[in-house]
């Protein structure tokens, strides 16, 4: 798959420093309002990942988007994501000043062997798409029990 950005890499593996591999994109999705999109048309919406004792939970930021206009598409190990929002003037109306214009976000991720893509759950709460990765069972801490004899 070819892609016009960096797509960020995830893992639920603990390997120093943290769950997810390093990557620049993240620090400089960041340093403006919503990143950019490499010189392309679109948005990289900023994002957090946490994780927690079941899975990872991935939000971004997706400020004007309505659920019909969200794309989520797991492809392999690639999680994309896609939005578009479009604010129009009212009728009659003439826009004078706009700072937020219609924009479209992309967003890819790698995900490892460790995220149980079968239960992969999202939503969208005011301008916020909370993903859910659930870890796959092998990937979850368990404790051995010593037989004794």
């Amino acid at each position: 798959m070819k892609f016009d950005f960096q797509p960020v890499r995830i893992s639920v593996l603990r390997v120093p420093p943290g769950p997810i591999e390093p990557t620049t994109e993240p620090r400089r999705a960041r340093s403006t309002a919503w990143g950019s999109g490499h010189g392309s048309d679109h948005q990289n919406p900023q994002v957090d990942i946490h994780e927690g004792p079941d899975g990872l939970i991935l939000e971004a930021d997706l400020p004007g988007v309505s659920d019909d206009s969200v794309t989520i598409q797991l492809e392999d190990n690639i999680l994309n994501l896609e939005a578009r929002v479009t604010f129009s003037v009212p009728e009659g109306a003439v826009a004078l000043h706009e700072e937020f214009p219609s924009t479209s976000f992309k967003r890819s991720f790698i995900l490892s062997d460790e995220v149980d893509r079968s239960r992969i759950s999202a939503e969208l709460k005011n301008g916020v798409l909370r993903l859910f990765l659930p870890k796959a069972d092998r990937a979850r801490t368990r404790r051995i029990e010593i037989k004794m004899s």
